[in-house]
């Protein structure tokens, strides 16, 4: 029976994924085996012994302690991609919102109401529109940077809407390109995308790389008179640098889900309370992809979407399964294979993988290993931890 226990609330049609026959999940658990959680700061929690796995139901993990559970053999998964249309549907508003001054204009109609005629208001409106005027989307470029899940389908969009778009991504993954449209230009360099782009969107996740990435240097290579929008990070972009350049013109509108105090106020600052996968379609698919992955991994040993282990996966064809996580340095499976061939237990199957300094091992053995087998296994210099499955 494994235990996992809930933080925040999470969409039962995710809770609902674990078999009750297998699976015991609430909020109050002693020794579970996983966390599933969303917004939960985890850096204070006390660690179970027991805990092999964290899963977020949600694509950043700013709030899961991720380099201290490496130390400890504890995988944490995220959920990239489950809240990607919800995402991009505000983007399309935020650019929308950024090319056409509809708030101010929506903001003007709503405070009429001191007039009651309505062909007078008719009369009023069709007087005061050209305020509100704006320009289209058709044939401008948008710069997208970041190419993973969000922003590839926000690429996708974009050239649907009939934009030019620019893609810069130095990581891009080999499943991500298969999912970006072959129309999207791509950029050596950030500075070459900012230099183009009539609208720059971010999609990149928050690390010490990518920290305050729009900054007053690159916002030097801005296309003068360009937006901006921010649906992935905070940290990503600096506050001064950005007001500086609304104010000498260069940027012409931010647009970000990530308000401060310092943007509020301002004609030419679009902010949203953090809204880009508030939705009940983006929040239930999170759930599930978070439950999935730990059923997976609790029941297989399976490794997909982590953020700190190599993703790691092979079929059960037979055979007693051995985990093994371990220190990524020489010897180390060789030793434990060594083990298991002086028990005379032979190997049906195997997968390596490796990332930074985590290797992760799913071993098929003939014969069902004893707690001495797991014990000298684990005694091996260089493993973390060991399941046997």
């Amino acid at each position: 029976m494994f235990k996992i226990r809930t933080y925040n609330q999470i969409s039962s049609l995710g809770l609902d994924r674990f078999p009750r026959d297998n699976y015991q999940v609430g909020p109050d658990l002693d020794a579970p085996e996983a966390f599933i959680l969303r917004s939960q700061k985890l850096h204070t929690e006390t660690v179970p012994d027991s805990l092999l796995a964290v899963a977020r139901a949600g694509a950043g993990v700013n709030n899961v302690p991720v380099a201290d559970y490496s130390e400890r053999g504890i995988v944490v998964f995220n959920s990239p991609g489950a809240n990607a249309n919800a995402v991009k549907e505000l983007v399309v508003t935020g650019l929308l919102m950024a090319s056409r001054d509809i708030f101010t204009g929506m903001s003007y109609v709503q405070g009429l109401t001191e007039i009651s005629d309505s062909a007078e208001m008719a009369a009023l409106l069709e007087k005061e529109k050209k305020r509100f005027a704006g320009c289209e989307l058709t044939g401008k470029t948008l710069g997208v940077v970041g190419l993973g899940a969000i922003g590839a389908v926000v690429a996708n969009m974009a050239l649907d809407m009939g934009m030019k778009v620019l893609g810069y991504d130095p990581a891009l993954s080999v499943e991500a390109a298969w999912r970006l449209s072959s129309r999207v230009e791509k950029m050596d360099n950030l500075q070459s995308l900012l230099s183009r782009a009539d609208y720059v969107t971010l999609h990149v996740p928050a690390m010490e790389a990518t920290k305050n990435l729009i900054n007053e240097e690159t916002l030097g290579s801005l296309k003068s008179g360009a937006a901006l929008l921010n649906f992935a990070r905070e940290e990503i972009v600096n506050t001064e640098a950005v007001i500086a350049a609304l104010d000498s013109g260069r940027l012409r509108r931010f647009v970000t889900d990530f308000p401060v105090p310092a943007l509020l106020g301002r004609d030419n600052v679009i902010a949203m309370p953090h809204i880009g996968a508030s939705t009940g379609e983006a929040e239930e698919n999170c759930a599930i992809m978070a439950a999935d992955q730990l059923m997976d991994f609790l029941e297989h040993g399976n490794i997909r979407n982590s953020v700190n282990f190599p993703t790691t996966t092979m079929a059960h064809n037979g055979g007693y399964r051995l985990t093994v996580n371990n220190a990524n340095v020489p010897k180390v499976l060789s030793n434990v294979l060594a083990v298991l061939s002086d028990c005379n237990n032979n190997v049906l199957d195997l997968v390596n993988k490796s990332r930074d300094d985590i290797a992760y091992n799913i071993i098929d053995v003939e014969e069902a290993p004893d707690q001495c087998i797991v014990d000298a296994i684990k005694a091996v210099e260089g493993v973390k931890r060991v399941r046997l499955l």
